[in-house]
């Protein structure tokens, strides 16, 4: 089984021995779907990549994190997206791209670019990226709309207890993290208590031990995805879809050791924003700040459950997955279309609210 695999190009899984240790259990007693989840990884491996579209150019910059312009004439909308893998995802293809619709919905569509951090960033906890997003939004011409998806969204209630804000979407958005359950957490506990000397020592959580922790969650169906891509043309559109957001999935940045100390200990551990404890910048962060607010909550979400989310008066209910939402063939309809109905309806004010 190593020959065909050693010779493979890397472009994942990452890391790719405890995927294939992975797969070996969940079909121990299944050689023939062994064998086809196999196939399935040689064919997305040998998969031919379309040319990457590029990002749109940077109108600020804070330290290593950039304010890039995707277009659009009317208000501003910052989308925040989150830490964990980049965030491509929201602009995956010039056919399925939330960014480039929304600005083209007479919206000014901005996207916070976390880039890569360096060691030298150990000490830039979530608090911190949340008052990078504040300077961001206080260049802008008038309060931005804010837009955050999964932990972008915490990080963008945090922000807007620094800065004024028009409005604040959030989608699939964890606030509540005794939501994700008892067991779910003891397992995200163990990884990062195996995965935190490593982290400290240097300065930084690799993406391979987060992506660990995700395919803990669902085993069985991390290694199905690729049984059934094995029954795909890797160069039809289905299959292109497939490659470019597994890519995504294998393909992020890791995270200063503050910003994981936090995560884990501070939101996944002590729920301190679910008990309304989370502080920032000498702030408690406000669930529901005065403006208006709105979340997406994914019907089907195995990354961020529905029961961590703020529960808010306006919670819309999508029926998708935590990534379907965003890119999937219903996502235009089920949240793309809505979420932009709602920006649009937003009013303007002459008087913000004071952070």
């Amino acid at each position: 089984m190593g020959t065909p695999l050693d010779t493979a190009p890397q472009h994942g899984p990452r890391p790719l021995p405890l995927f294939l240790s992975m797969l070996r259990s969940e079909t121990l007693n299944d050689p023939d779907r062994r064998t086809r989840a196999l196939a399935g990884l040689r064919a997305y491996q040998d998969a031919p990549r379309l040319p990457a579209t590029p990002m749109p150019d940077a109108v600020a910059r804070d330290g290593r994190i950039v304010l890039r312009d995707y277009g659009g004439t009317g208000r501003p909308v910052v989308v925040i997206p989150s830490l964990i893998n980049p965030p491509f995802v929201l602009d995956l293809a010039p056919d399925n791209s939330l960014l480039r619709w929304l600005a083209g919905q007479g919206l000014r569509v901005l996207l916070v670019d976390w880039t890569t951090p360096v060691p030298g960033d150990r000490a830039m906890d979530l608090g911190d990226h949340a008052q990078v997003v504040a300077r961001l939004c206080a260049t802008l011409d008038e309060p931005p709309l804010l837009v955050g998806y999964c932990l972008g969204g915490t990080i963008a209630l945090a922000a807007a207890a620094s800065v004024p804000v028009a409005g604040i979407a959030l989608i699939a958005t964890p606030w509540r993290f005794d939501g994700f359950g008892d067991a779910g957490r003891a397992a995200i506990a163990d990884v990062w208590t195996a995965a935190q000397p490593t982290a400290e020592r240097l300065g930084l959580l690799p993406m391979e031990l987060l992506q660990s922790m995700f395919w803990q969650i669902d085993p069985a169906r991390t290694v199905e995805k690729f049984v059934q891509f094995a029954d795909l043309d890797p160069v039809a559109p289905a299959g292109q879809a497939f490659v470019a957001l597994e890519d995504w999935a294998n393909g992020g940045a890791p995270i200063p050791y503050a910003a994981a100390r936090e995560l884990f200990d501070d939101l996944f551990d002590a729920d301190l924003p679910g008990r309304e404890r989370w502080c920032v910048d000498g702030r408690i962060v406000a669930s529901r700040p005065p403006v208006p607010m709105v979340e997406f909550v994914a019907e089907n979400d195995r990354i961020v459950p529905a029961a961590s989310a703020i529960g808010l008066p306006d919670r819309r209910i999508v029926p998708a997955g935590h990534v379907g939402m965003i890119v999937g063939r219903r996502g235009r309809s089920v949240l793309w279309e809505p979420l932009a109905h709602w920006l649009s309806g937003v009013p303007r004010s002459r008087e913000q609210p004071n952070p």
